[in-house]
């Protein structure tokens, strides 16, 4: 179940607020728990099982830890991280392990071995990382663990965040879990609806339409591309996955703030970006700080030798890459970025410095481009091809483009650089706080209900509506 479907917004959605709503304080949590539980396993009821299961065997296995000392709390902590990596490399990796054994195997004249397929769990990369979150928090002491099991699943397994995130650390909702009505307002329903609206929007009315171009183009030949479709789709593709995945953000974050919660952002204008390394400050927010705190700094952090702090970049960013998917083109595509991390320290920042920020901005997409390719190719090979397409200045025909496509493209290209301009970026925190006058409010509403009656139009109008982080 996606947030942009009818069977969300029509149905699941009203009947979850409306028993939240009327429930007693008291009882939230459940209601929202057993929403949650619904909403998993109403796409994977095989795998809510597993997911419960570990559920359990973490939340014990840290409050064990909680009241250990020394080596024994060690052991604990490294039992949780273990099991959630373990349960990750298991049902994401293994198809990959084997298949490439197999390749081995075979190219040196043997008998390839046989696994049954494993299904992948939704969402097992977004609720690992918050699992690991739980256990590390509480090790460091920068939150205690919580006292019921329930809330802790809650934690786990809200459906607002629950399948593409934001990723939520534990210490940023702790206390959130156990008390929210603070937050639990009429403003926040206003404010978090409209940015569930425009996020929704985002999605079905930008993302989708570009996503069916790309689809096209990225299904061609490359040999039989010239080399302004291969820039034409990458381009659709740029930002079908940024409004895609923004949108569903934004979705996410509306949803979390109607019941209470505040959910950290996890996109800024990532397009406006004038390196790489920016970039990564603004795209999938929530990832990159959880690289950093999680895995960069215990790694040395920038507290080493400059050979080994560009070494731990590089592999924070192939892991990265990995996480994403388990296909050498997601782990060359982590090794892009993380190389041109290494770049921009070595020399990239200084030249961007000199020639100004419109033509620092401009390179710095023409690499996320071709970084694009690589995320969005069935294969290696493929992504190698087409980028030589972009590359060949072939002048062949351009395929066909439609003139919804040129103007959804011309409306996501404008939302997706006026951050660049003036002073949007501080207008957008504005407008997404929760301190608004009546009159904001009151237009805020109006705005929201006529996103979400035209995007819901668009969705019951059009078979077309994939959402790429599903998978992950």
């Amino acid at each position: 179940m996606v947030f942009s479907s009818s069977l969300f917004l029509l149905y699941f959605l009203p009947v979850f607020l409306l028993f939240y709503y009327f429930a007693d304080v008291k009882y939230k949590n459940l209601v929202a728990l057993a929403a949650s539980v619904f909403f998993y396993a109403w796409g994977a009821p095989t795998f809510i099982f597993i997911v419960v299961a570990s559920i359990i065997a973490d939340f014990y296995a840290v409050k064990v830890m909680h009241t250990s000392k020394g080596r024994t709390k060690k052991l604990w902590v490294a039992f949780s991280i273990a099991l959630n990596i373990g349960l990750l490399l298991y049902f994401k990796y293994a198809n990959f392990f084997v298949d490439n054994v197999n390749l081995l195997i075979e190219s040196m004249g043997g008998k390839a071995m046989e696994l049954t397929r494993i299904a992948l769990p939704i969402g097992i990369s977004f609720f690992s990382f918050q699992k690991m979150t739980y256990a590390v928090d509480v090790y460091r002491k920068v939150h205690v663990p919580l006292k019921r099991i329930s809330d802790f699943a809650l934690y786990i397994l809200m459906f607002p965040q629950l399948i593409a995130g934001p990723i939520v650390r534990f210490n940023e909702i702790a206390d959130q879990l156990v008390d929210r009505r603070a937050n639990d307002n009429v403003d926040n329903r206003i404010t978090g609806f409209f940015r569930f609206a425009l996020g929704l929007g985002k999605k079905v009315l930008i993302a989708n339409v570009l996503g069916e171009y790309a689809d096209s183009v990225f299904a061609m030949d490359p040999a039989g591309l010239s080399t302004a479709t291969a820039w034409m789709g990458v381009i659709a593709y740029a930002f079908q996955i940024y409004y895609d995945f923004a949108g569903y953000s934004d979705m996410a974050i509306g949803l979390g703030r109607m019941i209470g919660f505040d959910f950290p952002e996890n996109f800024n204008n990532p397009y406006i970006s004038q390196n790489i390394t920016e970039f990564w400050r603004r795209w999938h927010m929530t990832l990159g700080r959880w690289m950093r705190d999680y895995l960069y700094i215990p790694l040395g952090g920038n507290r080493v030798s400059i050979y080994r702090l560009y070494f731990n970049l590089w592999l924070v960013f192939l892991i990265s890459g990995f996480w994403h998917g388990a296909a050498w083109n997601f782990v060359v595509w982590g090794a892009f970025h993380g190389l041109f991390l290494i770049l921009d320290r070595l020399f990239l920042l200084k030249f961007y410095k000199i020639i100004g920020k419109y033509p620092s901005i401009l390179i710095t997409f023409i690499i996320t481009l071709v970084g694009w390719v690589l995320f969005r190719a069935d294969s290696l090979g493929y992504a190698v091809a087409f980028i030589g397409k972009m590359f060949s200045f072939d002048a062949g025909t351009m395929y066909f483009v439609s003139r919804k496509v040129w103007m959804i493209l011309a409306i996501g290209a404008f939302f997706g650089f006026w951050g660049a301009f003036g002073s949007i970026e501080k207008w957008q925190v504005k407008l997404f706080s929760k301190k608004k006058t009546f009159n904001t409010m009151l237009v805020m509403a109006f705005v929201s209900i006529i996103l979400f009656i035209v995007s819901l139009a668009a969705i019951t109008s059009s078979g077309f509506n994939p959402f790429i982080y599903f998978r992950f």
